[in-house]
């Protein structure tokens, strides 16, 4: 299966290169490594493997947790093929070819690209500010979604991440009318524990889902009539 490794470590030479052995070692194939951060001496990576189903994900972690000063962050089941450069744009062309199922793209599209189970689109009163939040509705939800998928708190209305008290991760972004706002999520397993989204992943999200709302434009204003309420939540 494919998997997301993310591993916070020293920034110096020779470091990345034990990180890479030791997954090596351990029977995993890596096929992708990403940088998300380096800053103060130290830097965040992501590694996409393929990892052979029948290994032992503790062998894999004890190697790592064995190098001086990496610090394992998550590991979770990668959906899709590794993040490629254009990918966003090319998403963001498939939104503006086909703006009468753009919304449905960008859902369906963003778990892919951030490692992540699922996505909905969720609507929340358009004046929530004044009357101090609401329920939170689906408006679209992506294909790996629950019947019934439990909703963060997404109410203020901006971009961010959050963890929830299960220990799924979640990254949220507004699009700026109609009180609608993108929920991501990864979900904690039994064998498995997902990082949170890092800040650069919801940098990311945001600019997808501003562009995507200067393209769809007064489309967005009509997903709110057609939302079902999402049991469990409320923004």
């Amino acid at each position: 299966m494919l998997l997301r490794v993310r591993v916070t470590l020293p920034d110096r030479p020779g470091t990345l290169g034990q990180v890479a052995r030791t997954l090596g070692v351990s029977g995993a194939d890596i096929v992708q490594v990403v940088v998300l951060e380096r800053l103060g001496g130290r830097a965040v990576d992501d590694f996409t493997v393929v990892w052979p189903g029948a290994g032992r994900l503790e062998r894999l972690m004890a190697g790592l947790a064995a190098i001086p000063g990496v610090q394992v962050d998550g590991v979770w089941r990668a959906i899709g093929a590794p993040t490629a450069t254009g990918q966003d744009a090319e998403l963001l062309a498939q939104v503006a070819a086909n703006p009468a199922d753009g919304l449905a793209t960008l859902v369906d599209a963003v778990p892919g690209l951030l490692a992540a189970d699922w996505a909905v689109a969720a609507t929340v009163p358009v004046d929530w500010a004044s009357s101090g939040g609401g329920v939170a509705t689906v408006g679209y939800a992506s294909w790996r979604t629950p019947v019934a998928p439990i909703l963060p708190e997404v109410t203020p209305l901006r971009s961010r991440a959050m963890t929830a008290p299960d220990g799924g991760h979640y990254a949220v972004a507004p699009f700026g009318r109609a009180g609608l706002v993108l929920v991501v999520a990864r979900g904690a397993a039994e064998t498995l524990s997902p990082a949170a989204f890092h800040r650069t992943e919801v940098d990311r999200l945001s600019q997808l889902v501003r562009a995507s709302a200067v393209i769809l434009g007064d489309r967005l204003d009509l997903v709110g009539a057609a939302s079902a309420p999402a049991p469990g939540g409320r923004s």
